[in-house]
């Protein structure tokens, strides 16, 4: 956790927010490689901790795209990542809702988001499943989202990721990975 909360913190504060390798997982439905593709994740904070009423504000106090991602920018830059025992270990991203795969990949036993950047790599295990619409995880999913992506869908399918600690792994990147050879 505190890993991606470094990484989202350097993209917000260096990139305007654009994701970075280290956020967009490879998801692999098992661990054959053939059934894998790069999603988004997001991090959600704890309940007590939610900046849920926060996103909804910049997200609709303009129509303006460019002036609401700035202002996301500047408020997820400050210290939205400064304190990793703030977020939920639940992992989300959104789907288009006639998506294909996305029921089967909900109820899939596993599947592994295999993480990298900066020469680190984590392979996540994590149960896939699809939350409700009316979860605080899928508000905050969703308002986080809008904010760099206007013509998101009104009712995009959520699917949240819950790791298995003990099964996932850290695994050393050799220079041979880093190289793309």
């Amino acid at each position: 956790m505190k890993w991606q909360c470094r990484i989202r913190q350097i993209s917000f504060r260096q990139a305007d927010g654009r994701p970075s390798k280290g956020m967009m997982p490879i998801l692999q439905k098992s661990t054959d490689h053939q059934s894998s593709y790069r999603i988004i994740t997001v991090l959600n904070k704890l309940p007590e901790f939610s900046k849920l009423p926060e996103l909804q504000h910049i997200a609709l106090k303009t129509n303006d795209p460019e002036e609401r991602q700035a202002s996301a920018v500047k408020f997820f830059s400050e210290v939205y990542f400064q304190h990793p025992a703030q977020f939920s270990g639940v992992l989300t991203a959104t789907f288009p809702q006639n998506s294909l795969g996305v029921e089967k990949l909900a109820n899939l036993d596993y599947c592994i988001l295999r993480y990298e950047e900066f020469g680190q790599r984590y392979n996540i295990k994590c149960c896939p499943f699809i939350i409700s619409t009316s979860h605080q995880l899928y508000r905050a999913t969703y308002w986080h989202n809008f904010l760099f992506n206007s013509s998101l869908p009104a009712e995009p399918v959520v699917l949240g990721f819950q790791p298995n600690w003990e099964s996932s792994a850290y695994v050393p990147v050799s220079e041979q990975d880093q190289s793309g050879k």
